[in-house]
């Protein structure tokens, strides 16, 4: 397994949704928005929602025992809320007036390792009690949580071993409090998920799991949670996976052009560190004073390098045909019909789209194009790929590169 990669996917789940642009504690978004993947609430709360908030998570996976001996190791790693309440100035800028902010603290709970080739059913509890610290004007306070995991394997076939890993707050709810949010979330493990792995086993993707194991693939019940692979892709490590609140694909990699972690959900890095840059002096003092995490993206946006921020404008690697996934290769044509006209690779249309699909449907109404392609899709209805006859780029889509080639169906055309 390689450590330092797996780290950094975990630490970036861990805290994504931590605190959101514009980084201060006053943004209403950072009043009631935060802590948002992952959560696991006690059971209470959850009861009276009517189980639409979840009282557990639930990973399912498969796994095979190739050296026959191997080992199951699980993880699983939370933030709790931890409340700082400030009395007095927050800072030598703000309004003297008591505060409260909520930070988290991290947790994580380890499972002693477990053989692949025995049938386990096991149940660990934990607990954290509450706790409270002083420094000066700022008082530190978490409340007590407990949680159990359970963990049962089995095999389902000669080779492969069924995993099921659920986690459950046990925290009660101090009477009339159910209906408080803040109190709910003190008690609430956030940024849920779980790490298993397993030396000298291979974990089976469940995105594109081995012909042989689809249907055992399917049959996984993951409940508030994605597992995929993490670790070095060129490599094909199979050892270790990611249960993640975290819609991600297998082998996911902080992008190489990222400075730092900004938090902030789907965050564009470019876009939130110019917002950041553009802020007013008093913005960037209440900022500066909400917490480190706050604190640090300050500072690496005053700091960054222009060469730092170029990187960040974007980047094209991977670069996939267009209709590699929609349409049958097999099934390219060498003309089509339209209107009683024969239209083949290079002739020219006029653009009319009829479902409006997007901006650039409306945008291109009317425009004139040259057929780059003419497809056939798995239900025979034709496609013609057109690139726009005035493009400055109609190269890169002539290349089918994506962005400068388009596709419209034989209603959506003009012969000219």
């Amino acid at each position: 397994m390689n450590s330092e990669l797996v780290n950094k996917i975990v630490n970036a789940v861990l805290y994504e949704g931590y605190i959101l642009y514009p980084y201060r504690a006053s943004s209403k978004k950072n009043q009631r928005e935060r802590f948002t993947f992952g959560r696991i609430y006690p059971q209470e709360y959850s009861d009276a929602q009517n189980g639409r908030e979840p009282c557990l998570m639930q990973t399912e996976c498969l796994v095979r025992n190739e050296s026959h001996d191997a080992a199951l190791e699980i993880a699983v790693r939370f933030l709790q809320p931890l409340a700082r309440e400030t009395g007095g100035q927050v800072c030598d800028r703000t309004d003297a007036e008591r505060r409260i902010w909520l930070e988290a603290i991290e947790r994580e709970v380890k499972l002693s390792p477990v053989p692949l080739n025995q049938v386990i059913a096991r149940s660990h509890a934990f607990e954290f009690p509450a706790a409270e610290t002083a420094d000066g004007p700022i008082v530190r306070r978490t409340e007590g949580i407990n949680g159990q995991i359970e963990l049962e394997t089995h095999a389902v076939d000669s080779a492969s071993v069924k995993i099921t890993v659920r986690i459950f707050n046990k925290t009660r709810l101090p009477e009339n409090t159910v209906a408080n949010q803040d109190a709910v979330l003190m008690r609430t493990f956030a940024s849920t998920h779980t790490i298993l792995h397993a030396p000298g086993g291979k974990f089976v993707s469940l995105l594109d799991p081995d012909p042989d194991c689809i249907e055992l693939a399917g049959a996984c019940c993951n409940t508030g949670t994605w597992p995929v692979l993490v670790g070095d892709k060129e490599k094909h490590e199979h050892d270790t996976m990611l249960s993640s609140p975290i819609i991600l694909y297998d082998y996911p990699e902080i992008a190489r052009e990222s400075a730092g972690d900004l938090f902030d959900s789907t965050e564009i890095d470019e876009l939130l560190t110019l917002r950041v840059q553009a802020m007013t002096d008093t913005e960037k003092i209440e900022m500066r004073c909400v917490d480190d995490h706050a604190r640090k993206i300050l500072e690496r946006a005053e700091n960054l390098r222009p060469e730092e921020f170029l990187k960040m404008h974007g980047t094209l690697r991977d670069v996939r045909k267009t209709n590699e996934e929609f349409f049958n290769p097999a099934q390219r044509r060498k003309t089509a019909i339209v209107d009683g006209v024969t239209l083949k690779t290079g002739d020219r249309v006029r653009i009319h789209p009829k479902r409006r699909a997007d901006v650039m449907d409306i945008a291109l109404e009317g425009k004139i194009a040259i057929i780059e392609a003419v497809e056939e899709d798995v239900d025979k209805n034709v496609h013609f790929a057109v690139v726009l006859e005035d493009d400055p780029g109609r190269d890169i889509g002539l290349m089918r590169h994506v962005g400068h080639r388009f596709f419209y169906a034989a209603d959506e055309v003009e012969p000219l």
